[in-house]
């Protein structure tokens, strides 16, 4: 793994930490000034920064949350960070928990660092076969 990939993800970790702690402040120090977050309900949802940080003082929370199957690609002064995840999520008393695909865009500004630009959550398909089926389409197996 290299230096920026080890990078991004004490960055994620830090980020879900902050999110799980409740501490907007850490969040806001984390997150691009143009950041946006796509929710994959029906229909799908967005939050924008300031909708975001405000949420989670109003009971958005992630109250759980573990990675598996992390990749991790640079882009020149960009990064995509792409995961499969339990995550359990809170909407005031509402839980949302199971698998998820978790997306982010993470950009390098000149000053700062890296900050979380993009992030998409969406429940992940709990039937195997799809993965199977798409496996046998990968040449380098």
């Amino acid at each position: 793994m290299a230096v920026g990939e080890a990078e991004i993800e004490a960055l994620v970790l830090g980020q879900m930490r902050a999110w799980v702690a409740g501490d907007p402040k850490a969040m806001k120090k984390l997150l691009a000034r143009d950041f946006m977050m796509l929710v994959g309900s029906t229909p799908p949802q967005l939050l924008d920064r300031p909708s975001f940080l405000e949420a989670m003082g109003r009971g958005f929370a992630c109250t759980r949350f573990a990675f598996r199957e992390v990749v991790v690609r640079r882009h020149g002064k960009s990064a995509w960070f792409v995961a499969g995840a339990e995550l359990e999520l809170a909407f005031g008393t509402r839980v949302w928990t199971g698998g998820f695909l978790v997306t982010d865009l993470w950009r390098k500004g000149a000053i700062g660092g890296f900050k979380l630009a993009e992030r998409s959550i969406a429940r992940l398909d709990p039937d195997d076969s799809i993965a199977v089926a798409v496996s046998k389409l990968q040449l380098w197996k």
